[in-house]
């Protein structure tokens, strides 16, 4: 593999920024950025990326070539929490097992951002339809995650799955959640917008909707930063098989993700967004739809292991590694 493509992609502002933001938490610097400043900044890149998407997606059209990954995303989101907790539930439980699962199958929005940026850095073209797959793979893993916890809980009877409240919740309320969660939501709405206004669309909201993203995304991974070191200590408490767990799993599914995209035929660009989807872990909407689903769940192992481990590994290391593979063999 070549090593200036991983030198590459660890010297550009925004990994940089991240390391900065894990260093001012380490040396116990006062550096923090406000929530609200956080929850802009979020909403800005899943808008742009979200629009930008759509745009691609009117372009490209919807051909048998666009539609078959989608389908293959969904099928791994869906996938992965079932193995995942088969490999688990003997070790943690079967609340946290579940919930582990459904963020290893669940996406990083993140992520696949970065690697957009890392592609277009290099002049790497890739589809639309890439986004929606982002979107499409963000709720699968949250009900198979929860139809496991509500299948083999002690507490399991074969009605809807508790709440936090202790309320029943069948599979349409929760289905209503995962749709409706916010970054869901404004990603599918963003995509919605830029396939129905199209160029004209585009080139409207371009000045604010792509020149300042790498910018943005700077200071938001500077924030990613700041509390993926702030999770360290928990996630050193829950024992080494969770953190190798963190950083073996994204390997995997990228391996198998490598391979499907060459059974689909993908270019090297939706290959790599495609691998990228299926080795990131949520951090966002899966903790928020596990607080209420899976109450009994600890936030303390499938958060940090998330967010402290798998999301540094890919954006720093697993990108321009799964790159270069992708690269290699399509030569």
């Amino acid at each position: 593999m070549d090593v200036s493509l991983i030198l590459g992609n660890l010297l550009t502002p925004p990994i940089l920024l991240f390391f900065l933001g894990m260093a001012a938490t380490l040396l116990k610097s006062d550096l923090d950025i406000p929530q609200p400043v956080t929850r802009g900044l979020s909403v800005y890149l899943l808008f742009a990326i979200g629009m930008h998407g759509g745009v691609e997606l009117a372009r490209s059209g919807f051909q048998p070539s666009t539609l078959l990954p989608l389908g293959a995303g969904v099928l791994a989101s869906a996938l992965m929490p079932v193995l995942a907790f088969a490999v688990l539930r003997r070790r943690v439980g079967v609340d946290d097992a579940a919930a582990i699962g459904a963020t290893y199958g669940s996406i990083s929005a993140v992520t696949f951002i970065t690697a957009v940026s890392f592609l277009e850095q290099l002049g790497e073209a890739y589809g639309g339809h890439m986004v929606a797959a982002m979107a499409l793979m963000e709720s699968p893993a949250i009900l198979v995650g929860v139809l496991l916890a509500r299948r083999y809980g002690t507490g399991a009877n074969g009605g809807g799955a508790a709440g936090a409240d202790g309320t029943e919740r069948g599979i349409g309320p929760l289905l209503r959640e995962a749709v409706l969660n916010g970054p869901v939501f404004l990603l599918i709405g963003s995509l919605l917008v830029g396939l129905v206004t199209g160029e004209r669309g585009w080139e409207a909201v371009k000045p604010f909707a792509y020149d300042p993203f790498r910018g943005v995304l700077c200071l938001f991974l500077l924030d990613m930063g700041l509390i993926a070191a702030r999770r360290l200590d928990a996630l050193r408490a829950s024992g080494a098989f969770l953190g190798a767990f963190a950083l073996v799993v994204p390997l995997l599914a990228a391996t198998g993700a490598v391979g499907a995209s060459a059974a689909m035929r993908l270019t090297v660009g939706d290959a790599l967004l495609f691998t990228v989807l299926c080795a990131s872990a949520s951090y966002i909407a899966v903790p928020a739809a596990m607080r209420v689903a899976l109450p009994k769940a600890n936030p303390s192992l499938y958060l940090p292991m998330s967010l402290a481990l798998t999301f540094p590994f890919n954006i720093a290391l697993g990108i321009p590694l799964y790159y270069a593979v992708i690269t290699a063999l399509w030569r």
